[in-house]
C-alpha cells in the first residue's frame, strides 16, 4: 500500500503486524517504515509477530522441540536477537511518543515455522486491522492454502504450519505495507560461537520492579524467556522497597504488576513455567535457588549480578552465567545515524510514563476546575 493511502487510514484499537526476517545478522532497518504505519493508526495495543524458522528452537533442546528442529542457537544469537528486537520497539514506541500517545500497548512476538510453535489464535482475533510487513515478498506466501510458493527466507524441506483459521478467513482484509528502502550501514560481524555456552539454559532468572510495563522491560523479559529450555524465574521488586520512586502515588501495586508481566509472557513463550516472584532484596531466588544457571540484567543493574554472585559462592551455589541487556550499544552500532537518533531519544522508562500519568492528571484537574 502506498504512503498516500495508508496515511488515509483511520485508527482502530488494536492492530497486527506480520512480518518476517531474512536473516539475523541484518539490523531490520526495512521494517522502519511499516512499523511507524502500525503504530501510528493505532490506538491502545500494536502486536507485531515476526516470522521464521530462525526462532524455532534448537535441535534437541526439549520444550516442544521433536529434534528435527532447524533453529539456531539462541545465546549465540543473543546479540542478534536483542538488536532486533530493540530497533522494533523503538520505532513503534518513538511514534507512539511523538502522538501523544505514552500508553499504547505494544508487543512483539518471535514465531517459529515447527508446529510446536503455534501461532496466538487470540491475536488473531483480537486485531481490528491486520498488516504485513515483509521485504520482497508477502506474508501470505506463509500460508500454504494461500499460496503454493514458499519465500525466499525459508529453507525449502521447511514445514510450514497454516496460520490459525481466524487469521486465514481474515486473508483478504491482510494491508501489504511497503518496506522502508533506504540505504543503511552494514551491521558489525557476529561474534564466534562459544562451543562452551549451551543453546538454551533449564531455568533463567531475572529481575525488576515492572510498573508500567513498556519495550524496555519486554525486552528484558523477552531476552529472558528466549534463552530459558524449561523455567523463567522473575522476580518482581515488593512495594515496601518502592517508597522513594518518583511519583510513587500512581506506580502501580505488585498484583497488578505481576499480573500484566505474566500476560506478556505468556504470549511471547508459552510452553515454559512463568514462576514469578515478589523480591525484597536484590538476590530473590538467585540467593539460594540451586536450579538456576543463567541470569539476565540490563546495564544499569550489572552491579547486582556481581553481589549475586558473591552471595552464591558464599552459599556454594553453582556460579551464574549472565547475559547483558544494553539495547543502546547493542543496536546503535548497527543502525544508521537517523534510527540512532530515534534510539537515542525514545524514553523507555517507568518513571517518563508516571511523570506523563501526573501531568496528565493535574491538566485534568485544571481543566475541570475552570
Amino acid at each position: 500500500m502506498s504512503p498516500a493511502l495508508t496515511s488515509s487510514l483511520k485508527d482502530v484499537q488494536h492492530t497486527l503486524l506480520l512480518t518476517t526476517v531474512h536473516n539475523l545478522h541484518d539490523a531490520p532497518n526495512f521494517l522502519a517504515a511499516p512499523v511507524s504505519t502500525a503504530a501510528r493508526t493505532s490506538t491502545q495495543g500494536l502486536r507485531i509477530v515476526i516470522l521464521s524458522p530462525f526462532f524455532d528452537l534448537p535441535p534437541d533442546s526439549g520444550s516442544g522441540s521433536d529434534g528435527t528442529s532447524r533453529g539456531l542457537s539462541r545465546t549465540a544469537h543473543w546479540d542478534d536477537v536483542q538488536r532486533l528486537l530493540t530497533f522494533v520497539y523503538v520505532q513503534a514506541t518513538k511514534v507512539a511518543q511523538d502522538l501523544g500517545n505514552i500508553l499504547l500497548d505494544i508487543d512483539v512476538l518471535l514465531r517459529g515455522t515447527a508446529v510446536a510453535d503455534a501461532f496466538p489464535e487470540r491475536v488473531a482475533l483480537e486485531a481490528e486491522r491486520i498488516f504485513s510487513g515483509a521485504p520482497d515478498i508477502t506474508i501470505l506466501a506463509y500460508m500454504p492454502l494461500l499460496s503454493a510458493s514458499v519465500p525466499a527466507v525459508v529453507p525449502p524441506d521447511t514445514h510450514l504450519p497454516a496460520l490459525p483459521a481466524a487469521l486465514q478467513k481474515r486473508s483478504e482484509e491482510i494491508i501489504p505495507l511497503e518496506p522502508d528502502v533506504h540505504s543503511h550501514s552494514a551491521p558489525p560481524a557476529s561474534p564466534p560461537v562459544d562451543p562452551s555456552v549451551p543453546p538454551l539454559y533449564p531455568v533463567v532468572a531475572l529481575g525488576g520492579t515492572f510498573d508500567h510495563l513498556h519495550a524496555g522491560h519486554k525486552i528484558l523479559l523477552s531476552m529472558g524467556a528466549w534463552i530459558a529450555r524449561r523455567k523463567l524465574i522473575v522476580g518482581i521488586t515488593g512495594d515496601a522497597l518502592l517508597g522513594k520512586k518518583e511519583h510513587r502515588s500512581v506506580l502501580e501495586p505488585l498484583p497488578v504488576r505481576t499480573a500484566r508481566t505474566r500476560t506478556f509472557l505468556e504470549l511471547f513463550r508459552p510452553g515454559i513455567v512463568h514462576d514469578l516472584v515478589p523480591i525484597n532484596d536484590v538476590f530473590g531466588p538467585t540467593g539460594w535457588d540451586a536450579d538456576i544457571q543463567a541470569l539476565v540484567v540490563s546495564k544499569e543493574t550489572l552491579s547486582g549480578a556481581s553481589s549475586i554472585a558473591k552471595r552464591r559462592e558464599e552459599q556454594a551455589l553453582p556460579p551464574l552465567r549472565t547475559f547483558v541487556i544494553d539495547v543502546i550499544s547493542a543496536t546503535e552500532a548497527s543502525v544508521d545515524a537517523e534510527d540512532a537518533a530515534v534510539l537515542r531519544t525514545a524514553k523507555m522508562s517507568s518513571t517518563y510514563i508516571r511523570e506523563w500519568i501526573v501531568k496528565n492528571q493535574k491538566q485534568e484537574t485544571q481543566a475541570s476546575a475552570s
